[in-house]
């Protein structure tokens, strides 16, 4: 998906960039179609693959009502792991006296 916020990419060359083989590349592009997460465009032979935002902006949507957690529970986090720090380098201290 991150090679299809580029731009559209054929089959081909979305290959290219994995060591995987051409069937495996095409079950997994299969699967985000199924998804509605790109799309295909048939052009000759070749197969062109875009990004389809719209079902990731629904996700994004749905996480929003869940980040105002997180400011909240990173800070609390950060002062636990500053406290503990604090309560080990005062135990090593005591320790090297």
């Amino acid at each position: 998906m991150d090679l299809l916020r580029k731009g559209i990419q054929p089959a081909g060359e979305i290959a290219r960039v994995f060591p995987m083989s051409r069937p495996a590349i095409s079950k997994h592009l299969r699967l985000l179609r199924r998804a509605h997460l790109v799309q295909e465009r048939r052009e000759g032979r070749n197969r062109l693959y875009s990004l389809n935002p719209e079902p990731l902006k629904a996700v994004d949507a749905w996480l929003d009502q869940y980040r105002v957690f997180w400011p909240n529970s990173l800070t609390n986090l950060k002062t636990f792991v500053e406290a503990e720090y604090a309560k080990e380098t005062a135990r090593d201290r005591a320790k090297h006296k």
